[in-house]
């Protein structure tokens, strides 16, 4: 005779294994649809298509929550809604986790943290960057202060981490309250269009408390981050597009940052770019893309840029040059004449300093007439923001080279990897002009009294704007007095960094003795 109480313990059991076999395929063959409608993919196959086939090894698959609260003893599932492990990005060793939003709305517990922990605690040990795939509501409500406390251990590893080994997080779907926050402090966020979104407080909260009317998409999504906030580095089509871009941008950087990123085979030629002659406009005030300088420079169909649609009067991203990985930063004369204003002090200065705390060598490329003038950016701290930029590049002791194509005008000509704040070499193209101002503003200030009593005062302020040019607004008093290393022509340009680069790979610097510094936040 069976046992009475068999039977229900056997399909307690069944259920039990059902909704952990669900959980281990990411999610179950309903969920799976479910996401795939919604044109996402589950937590595995981001993972599966992320890493190498076969490489990856799981960690932590049979850890389940341990709360009891509020009916979570009746809803168990292997992995607790998130993917933890390692693998393989060709061919290099990466660590990852990939939260599950089918489960619990891939809310963060207790357990969920721990896994995420203990893979960031084998990666700093062993050296290789965590990659983060985010898909999560936030912390569990069900286990309140546990869960909130699992966040905070995420953030201080994550800070510990910062500048030891790369930190890489794609935003696969919403991501609110302190889901946000690690992926904030890690080195690059990447998003996806429509189906991704970061906000502290979602768009209900923000109508009830503020009355705005506003969607998840005009509040959080892709485009508002990676254009206005500027809380994304990279917006992506869709989920395949974003986990290809996150292997692009890990082949540009190293394992760690004892290392340097990884060469690719390169055989020298012909490294002329006649081209880059005819570049810079006759008119000094006519704009042109710096993106055809970079181009013209860097190895073909290398560049990745950065930040594409932030603070658009600075381009930085990365590149190669002779087959060796640089980041390269430069103003833009296409938008606000390449001028430093607050957003793009700051994207370049968290650009300058992710290359220096990872060995990756920087190229400047300056035209730059100044800093933005205005109360607006007054009033919101353009000299605090302009100042970052200032302590990165002063900050930074991996190889730095400048060139001036045009304008090097005033306090940004030495904010932008001047000699005399650190750089190793510098060099200009004829076109260059280094001064404190345009001519035309010194002439009006130097020969005012001489302008204002002059027959013709237009033709004498034309007279001593052509006199403070010829004096002044010219790369060869700057190289006279050794702040410009040489003055060279845009076609011997690449040939000369090539060069320059070369020499400088065993360059050693250190920073004097201190716990660490005080950048102007």
């Amino acid at each position: 005779m069976s046992d009475p109480q068999a039977k229900p313990h056997s399909s307690k059991l069944e259920i039990l294994e059902r909704k952990n076999q669900e959980a281990l395929l990411g999610g179950g063959q309903a969920r799976i649809e479910a996401q795939h409608k919604k044109g996402k993919l589950t937590a595995r196959e981001r993972v599966d298509l992320l890493l190498d086939e076969g490489s990856f090894e799981e960690i932590g698959k049979f850890v389940m929550h341990r709360s009891k609260d509020f009916g979570l003893d009746k809803e168990y599932y292997l992995g607790d809604g998130v993917i933890t492990g390692y693998g393989t990005v060709n061919g290099r060793l990466v660590y990852v986790f990939s939260q599950d939003f089918t489960v619990f709305g891939g809310s963060l517990s207790e357990t969920h943290a721990e896994k995420i922990v203990k893979i960031m605690d084998l990666a700093m040990k062993n050296g290789a960057p965590v990659i983060g795939l985010n898909d999560s509501g936030g912390a569990r409500i069900q286990e309140g202060v546990v869960s909130l406390g699992g966040y905070a251990d995420i953030f201080y590893k994550n800070t510990l981490a910062s500048g030891v080994v790369p930190q890489l997080s794609a935003i696969m779907g919403p991501c609110a309250g302190g889901a946000v926050y690690s992926p904030a402090i890690t080195d690059f966020i990447l998003m996806v269009e429509d189906t991704s979104y970061m906000f502290v407080t979602g768009p209900n909260v923000v109508k009830t408390v503020t009355h705005e009317n506003v969607t998840s998409e005009e509040l959080g999504g892709a485009s508002t981050h990676s254009t206005k906030s500027g809380v994304t580095h990279f917006s992506c089509a869709n989920e395949v597009a974003c986990i290809n871009h996150l292997k692009q941008l890990l082949s540009y950087m190293p394992q760690n940052c004892e290392e340097t990123a990884p060469a690719v085979p390169y055989e020298a030629g012909n490294e002329a770019r006649p081209a880059l002659d005819n570049i810079i406009p006759e008119n000094p005030n006519q704009p042109y893309d710096i993106r055809e300088v970079i181009e013209g420079l860097i190895d073909t169909n290398t560049f990745l840029e950065v930040h594409q649609n932030f603070a658009e009067n600075i381009v930085v991203g990365f590149a190669r040059l002779g087959g060796r990985s640089i980041g390269i930063v430069g103003n833009q004369p296409a938008v606000l004449a390449g001028v430093l204003d607050i957003n793009a002090s700051t994207k370049a200065a968290r650009f300058v300093r992710f290359c220096d705390s990872f060995n990756i060598p920087l190229l400047v490329l300056e035209d730059v007439p100044g800093f933005l003038p205005g109360t607006d950016q007054e009033w919101r701290g353009i000299i605090t923001n302009g100042a970052k930029l200032l302590y990165a590049f002063c900050e930074a002791t991996v190889p730095r080279i400048t060139v001036i194509t045009r304008k090097a005008y005033g306090g940004a000509y030495d904010v932008m990897n001047s000699k005399h704040i650190g750089a190793d070499l510098n060099y200009a193209w004829p076109t260059a002009e280094i001064a404190v101002m345009g001519a035309k503003g010194a002439a009006e200030i130097i020969f005012k009294r001489e302008i204002a009593a002059a027959e013709n005062p237009e033709a004498k302020l034309q007279e001593k704007v052509d006199e403070y040019q010829q004096k002044f607004a010219t790369p060869y008093r700057a190289a006279h007095r050794g702040f410009v290393d040489e003055v060279i022509l845009p076609s011997q340009t690449r040939q000369k960094l090539i060069r320059a680069f070369k020499m400088l790979e065993n360059k050693v610097a250190t920073l004097p003795r201190k716990k660490h510094g005080n950048i102007p936040l």
